[in-house]
């Protein structure tokens, strides 16, 4: 079994504490939208507008990756743009600047995600890619559940106001950028060949094999909601508003508790049929969730979607990584944020405009969505390139 090394290790404290800073704001802003009136409208375009942008810089940052030959100075840009505009909407008077910050915020992630992936697939053997990018997805599910933690202390245990509360997240922000600038250091690497040399540089288009599986993962993607719909199921099954960011933690623990197992499961059984397992596992849950009035059942299928992350956010990666030539690692990584990243707002739209007809009929077609994108995973995707 192929040990995470120790530069992995590290960028996975760096997500740990940028995440716990992210989820110490994020449930905090719709009521803070409230405060300055239409906060549906403003959400919608912080969402719309940040993702939009990210996932463009995303697939520009892929073929940048692919050019540049150190990739600590963008991935240290990154995180040191979100870390300091985050706490700038404590600051905020209206609605726009909330909607600027948080798109700021996610330029930052739009800039260091492509490089940071593609310096874990550099760290570590072909074998470990999957248990590599899982245990960094576990330290960012870990965030995920500390953050909101921190911020219900300090709102009711300490009473401190809320604005005061977005502010103090930048201080496991800056906690992460220390860890970031003194505690990676990026391997030497040989200078890059010129661009211009035959033959040499990144491929001019994606593979046939990257391709086809980016075109499978837009479909899943397609269908896939928010994992908010959830926490609304939760609500309208008549679950105590009280308790539902319960319900919430318990699926952020579940993710965190089951990325690095689901990682080694792909890394000893495949990637291809670890993923089409947590794809499959994905449409089961959602085939069930609108048959179930019992809340218990409810939590239950909710632990069980909890595993379908860790079957997926890391072998999803590690499978790209495998189908892609190594010096197009960046063009693959970069696509696949852009698709994923594109695709969310529709997949998102249309779930909540079925959701808001019939709740039944929003989950059963996200199902069916998960159900084709695995069979087409199974029998159009090889299960890594012949070149490499």
């Amino acid at each position: 079994m192929t040990a995470v090394p120790p530069i992995v290790r590290r960028l996975g404290w760096v997500s740990f504490f940028t995440d716990a800073a992210s989820e110490m704001i994020y449930p905090l802003l719709p009521a803070l939208l409230r405060s300055f009136g239409a906060a549906p409208i403003w959400l919608g375009a912080m969402e719309g507008i940040a993702e939009a942008i990210s996932a463009g810089v995303k697939w520009r940052m892929g073929t940048v990756t692919d050019r540049i030959p150190r990739k600590k100075p963008f991935i240290v840009a990154g995180y040191a743009l979100a870390t300091f505009s985050r706490p700038l909407m404590s600051l905020a008077t209206m609605g726009l600047h909330i909607v600027v910050l948080r798109t700021l915020d996610r330029l930052g992630k739009g800039i260091r995600g492509v490089p940071r992936d593609a310096l874990v697939a550099s760290s570590v053997p072909d074998e470990g890619l999957a248990t590599a990018f899982a245990f960094h997805r576990a330290m960012d599910n870990a965030g995920s559940v500390l953050g909101p933690i921190l911020a219900f202390a300090l709102l009711r245990a300490l009473e401190l106001p809320l604005r005061l509360v977005i502010a103090l997240a930048v201080v496991p922000g800056i906690i992460s950028l220390a860890v970031l600038l003194f505690g990676v250091e990026e391997p030497a690497v040989a200078a890059a060949p010129a661009p211009s040399s035959p033959g040499v540089g990144p491929p001019a288009v994606l593979s046939r094999e990257v391709r086809a599986y980016l075109a499978v993962l837009a479909v899943f993607t397609l269908g896939a909601s928010a994992d908010s719909f959830l926490l609304l199921r939760a609500v309208d099954l008549g679950i105590d508003a009280a308790y539902v960011p319960l319900v919430w933690l318990l699926l952020s623990g579940v993710k965190a508790a089951s990325n690095v197992p689901g990682g080694r499961i792909a890394d000893r059984f495949g990637r291809k049929r670890t993923v089409a397992f947590g794809w499959a596992a994905y449409a089961l849950v959602y085939g069930a969730i609108p048959f179930t009035s019992s809340v218990p059942v409810f939590v239950a299928l909710v632990v069980a979607y909890g595993t379908y992350y860790g079957l997926t956010e890391g072998p999803e990666r590690a499978l790209l990584v495998s189908l892609a030539p190594a010096d197009g690692r960046g063009r693959a990584l970069g696509g696949m944020h852009a698709v994923t990243g594109l695709a969310v707002l529709p997949a998102n739209l249309v779930f909540g405009a079925l959701y808001g007809w019939e709740p039944k009929l929003a989950f059963l077609v996200s199902a069916a969505c998960a159900a084709m994108a695995t069979v087409l995973l199974l029998f159009v995707v090889p299960a890594r390139s012949p070149t490499v």
